[in-house]
């Protein structure tokens, strides 16, 4: 599955839909890392993340370091309810620094 990327008021936005699980995350991770590496700030819209698991948590948290590492800004938006159950689980939501916003979808 590609990461959808579109620019939007200079921001690189990055597009993950489907599953972010074991299943997925080499192949993600390596879609993702080289966007990483490029000076434009980022945003990762993960409204169509169906799936979050441990190894696509990972890979989210790798790209929160890794942009910070750079000197870049990665943020992450639109999470998905799988998201937000993840994070709330975790208790990483602090760790992003990202507004989670609860739509009225998310709450159905």
């Amino acid at each position: 599955m590609p990461i959808r990327t579109e620019t939007k008021n200079g921001v690189l936005l990055l597009h993950i839909e489907d599953e972010m699980t074991i299943y997925t995350a080499a192949d993600l991770k390596s879609q993702l890392l080289p966007h990483l590496a490029q000076p434009a700030d980022l945003e990762i819209d993960l409204s169509q993340v169906a799936e979050l698991d441990s190894a696509g948590l990972q890979l989210l948290i790798l790209a929160k370091r890794e942009a910070t590492r750079l000197g870049g800004a990665l943020r992450l938006s639109r999470h998905s309810r799988a998201v937000l159950e993840v994070f709330d689980l975790c208790n990483l939501a602090a760790f992003f620094g990202d507004p989670l916003v609860i739509s009225h979808s998310a709450n159905s």
